[in-house]
């Protein structure tokens, strides 16, 4: 028997939730990809600029590790750190709100 892909257990398990843990599910998954692309933004900025992390981080007044967190997606990042983010770069944070899909 054919084990089952990580979509085919993915959809399995959310047709068995109820709608609050769908919400809570959709809540948590929409925050985890925002960290995500905002991370993945980030270290194209900073790619694009030269800088390594570590050179980064010394511009933010930073850690090496809190760089690549960010970048990984691994905490959501607040505006201030944003705004550190931007200055270190020489660029400007913008927010965009738009209709969800």
């Amino acid at each position: 028997m054919a084990r089952p892909t990580i979509d085919e257990l993915k959809r399995r398990r959310l047709a068995a939730m109820s709608d609050e843990e769908r919400s809570e599910f959709d809540e948590t998954y929409e925050a985890t990809r925002l960290a995500l692309e905002v991370g993945e933004r980030v270290r194209d900025a900073r790619e694009a600029a030269g800088l390594s992390q570590r050179e980064l981080a010394a511009r933010m007044g930073t850690s090496q590790a809190a760089v690549a967190r960010l970048e990984a997606g691994g905490t959501g990042a607040t505006l201030t750190t944003l705004q550190k983010v931007a200055t270190a770069l020489d660029l400007q944070v913008s927010v965009e709100l738009s209709a969800a899909p």
